[in-house]
């Protein structure tokens, strides 16, 4: 498995080694079961997984290009588009939906000025209405990187945003 020297998205040759590691972890012809790691893979490396991106992966895996993308763009985990550097997911299945996502997806647009599924002008935030994140008992909620937030409320909201505002990073991560 080598990258193919001509591309304009290429892994480093300690990702490709990542990715040499990971498909030897399945039986001979499986590679196709290494490919939600090496996605991620990807996605950190390139920070999306554009029509490029995804391209390439499916060429390390040996892999018809659909099956990639199918993967890609079925799961909420993966970005085909640039994103703020902090995501806003929130869950829009049924039980938050009963306690109150709308309104929070609404107020979120509105705070922030953008619509679901748009990045703010400043690159710092992304809204992201997705299926279920599994926390049902305490809906609505969002996940925002690494950390869970419940029984959200406008205000819960607000103050979120502000942490995220102050200290993108940090927040995001989970290291607050």
């Amino acid at each position: 498995m080598t990258a193919v020297m001509n591309e304009s998205r290429q892994f480093t040759p300690e990702l490709l080694e990542e990715v040499n590691r990971i498909v030897s972890l399945f039986p001979e012809g499986k590679q196709k079961s290494a490919l939600i790691r090496v996605l991620h893979l990807a996605q950190a490396h390139f920070g999306h997984l554009d029509t490029e991106a995804m391209d390439y992966v499916a060429r390390l895996l040996h892999l018809n290009p659909i099956e990639v993308y199918e993967v890609a763009t079925f799961y909420s985990m993966y970005d085909t588009k640039p994103v703020g550097k902090v995501k806003l997911e929130v869950c829009r299945t049924g039980p938050c939906m009963i306690e109150g996502a709308e309104r929070i997806i609404a107020h979120i647009e509105k705070r922030l000025g953008i619509k679901d599924g748009e990045t703010t002008a400043d690159g710092l935030f992304t809204l992201k209405s997705v299926e279920c994140l599994g926390a049902c008992g305490y809906a609505p909620m969002l996940q925002a990187g690494e950390s869970f937030h419940e029984h959200l409320t406008e205000e819960k909201v607000d103050a979120l945003i502000e942490e995220y505002r102050a200290n993108p990073v940090a927040n995001y991560m989970g290291l607050k």
